[in-house]
Order: structure tokens, then sequence, then C-alpha cells
């Protein structure tokens, strides 16, 4: 059945009136973006915002390629030298950078820690959670400020899930990365905040608009979850990837959010079950408890 939802001449003329051919000598596919130039990041970005979330391949597919194409297209100088400039200018980051504390705790380390505390909760994550604290830029040896950034950040995600409040799932990952786009774009300058965001802003896009096309419920979710992210993270003393975690090991979770202003925090729980509103999957699946949300 033919779609009554016709776009005609008219609103063509109104939004691409502007348009004009620009040409060009080169004999490849070139556009003034470098991030349209990569072939490989065009077809993922299409694939990964269009695909549903399958059996044979879950939403958490080829984060890492992109991730690792989106990095490689950074001007790594221009970089380090916004870091030198917000180093200047923040001296909790200037502070964060110098003194390198990698949140890379053993379970040994954590095993005696008072309940209630966040040592507890790691513990307790890295037992019983059956998901891993270290995914991301395992390879990577801390030699200057940003690979400690790069260690430091994979490390704390899971650590931002557990003092946040918002969970490990569908819900929760909205919240926790919609809550953190706000805050580095608060505290830092923008071209810095734009990178710290990059990946996160990706990953945001990709998830709303499979949401939008294939899961309703799951849209609706992420629209919530979206506000009540930037709700708390707007409230956040800093952006609390500058926490100083290891310091904080003994401190009970209650302290923690005082002190870094996170609130308000969800009820225990919330959005659970969230995963389920947009994988394909049989309902009576359990494996999908342990699949990591977007």
């Amino acid at each position: 059945m033919q779609s009554e939802a016709i776009v005609g001449e008219g609103e063509r003329q109104y939004f691409n009136g502007a348009i004009r051919k620009v040409e060009t000598s080169s004999s490849v596919l070139v556009s003034s973006s470098k991030y349209l130039n990569s072939a490989e990041l065009r077809s993922l970005v299409a694939q990964e915002m269009l695909r549903r979330n399958g059996p044979d391949l879950p939403n958490t597919a080829y984060i890492p390629e992109v991730a690792q194409i989106l990095h490689m297209l950074e001007d790594h100088a221009d970089i380090i030298r916004l870091f030198e400039e917000e180093k200047a200018r923040l001296p909790l980051f200037r502070e964060w950078l110098e003194k390198r504390n990698l949140a890379d705790f053993t379970k040994a380390e954590v095993e005696g820690c008072a309940p209630g505390t966040l040592g507890a909760m790691l513990y307790d994550f890295m037992v019983n959670s059956g998901y891993e604290l270290d995914v991301f830029f395992r390879e990577v040896q801390v030699v200057n400020d940003f690979t400690f950034y790069l260690r430091q950040t994979a490390l704390t995600h899971d650590i931002e899930h557990m003092v946040t409040g918002f969970g490990p799932n569908h819900g929760g990952e909205i919240a926790l990365l919609n809550a953190n786009l706000h805050s580095k774009s608060l505290y830092f300058r923008p071209e810095l905040a734009a990178f710290f965001n990059r990946i996160q802003c990706y990953l945001k896009a990709k998830t709303i608009m499979k949401d939008s096309l294939h899961y309703p419920e799951a849209l609706a979710l992420n629209l919530e979850a979206e506000f009540r992210g930037a709700e708390q993270g707007r409230n956040w003393a800093y952006p609390i990837m500058l926490a100083d975690w290891r310091s904080l090991v003994d401190t009970p979770i209650t302290e923690i959010r005082r002190m870094l202003n996170i609130t308000p925090v969800p009820p225990a729980g919330e959005w659970e079950d969230t995963n389920r509103l947009c994988m394909d999957l049989p309902a009576d699946n359990d494996d999908i408890a342990l699949e990591a949300a977007e």
C-alpha cells in the first residue's frame, strides 16, 4: 500500500533550496567532514542506527570498532593542548591527572570492606554480578595524562552506575550517559567537553534512533531516562569521573552521594528488567540479565 505521507516539491524546495553542488577533482568520495570520509564509520553508523537488536547481533555490537575509529580521527596534539589548558584552569582536573590513582580494584582489596561502603558494593559486583569491572582499553599503558584518562574512565564506568543508582540496564545506561553529557558540558570548556562526550553522543544517537524505529516501549523509557539523567548530572558537584575512588573505598555510598551532590537518586532496582524492551529475544530468556545495555 502506498504511503499517504507524501513529501512534495514545496517542502523539498524549502528545506533543500540552499543546496549547491560542489565539484571536486578527487577520484574518490570526499567531503568536508573527516568522519563522513571514513567509509567504515559511515557503514557502521548507518547499520547501528537502523538495525534491530537480534540474538545474532546484540545491542553492544561494534562499540569497540566505532570507538577506535573516532579516536583514530582525533587530532591528538590538539587534545593534549586542551588538557593542558584545562589543567591550568581547573585545579581538580589537574590533581586528578597528576595523581593517576587508577581504580583498578581487585577482589582481595575490597573483600573486607564494611557493609554499605563503596568497597562492599565493588566486592559484590565483582563476585556476583556476572559483569567485569575492566571492560575497555585494557591494553593501554598509563604513560601520560591522556592514557590515564582512557584507562581510568574505562575502569570507573560501573562505579558510576553504583554511586548514581542508575543500574546497568537500558534505562540506567541512558540516564548515566546523559548525566555525564550534561555534567561535563557544564564543567569543561566546549572543545574538551565535546571530545569527552564524543563516543557517548554516538551511543545516545544510535540508541534513540533504534528505539524510535523498532521498540516503542523502549523509546518511552529512553526519554524518561534522558530527563532523569540530565536532572541528576546537572546537580553533580563536578563530573564524577574526577572522583578519587580509591580514597573513597571505605566511605558509605550515602556519604559519597552527599559529597558529590548525586541527587535525586532513583529507587533501588528501577528499570532493572528494561533490557527486554529493546531486544528481539524470547520473553523467557534468562541470559538477558547478563546482556550489557547500550
